[in-house]
């Protein structure tokens, strides 16, 4: 996992499983994360994520909902087929943005 702020918008690139080992050090590094710095959009880049689970689901949701209370978005880019499907299965892409690329996911957030 590596954190990353580009102006306003903290870029997230998730590696390997996201599961409940992993989950609560992603919930405490991004809270800190938006509690330290001034940022308005998270970018969720899930290119080498390769596995998974709800507890993964319930942190990027909750982050979601973090983000949304500053008035912010949450935008995920570069997803692997088999996170798509649970993204899909769950009903996140209804409130969060896929884009295709982190450079398109930065451009649609006015960053360059």
């Amino acid at each position: 996992m590596s954190l990353e702020v580009k102006q306003d918008v903290l870029c997230i690139r998730l590696e390997g499983e996201l599961d409940h080992h992993t989950a609560e050090a992603l919930r405490t590094e991004v809270t800190e994360m938006l509690e330290k710095k001034r940022i308005h959009h998270i970018i969720l880049n899930l290119e080498s994520l390769s596995f998974m689970d709800s507890s993964g689901l319930g942190v990027i949701l909750g982050r979601y909902k973090h983000i949304k209370s500053l008035g912010g978005e949450m935008v995920v880019c570069a997803i692997s087929p088999a996170v798509k499907r649970l993204f899909e299965m769950s009903g996140l892409f209804k409130i969060i943005r896929l884009e295709e690329s982190e450079q398109n996911a930065l451009a649609t957030l006015g960053v360059a």
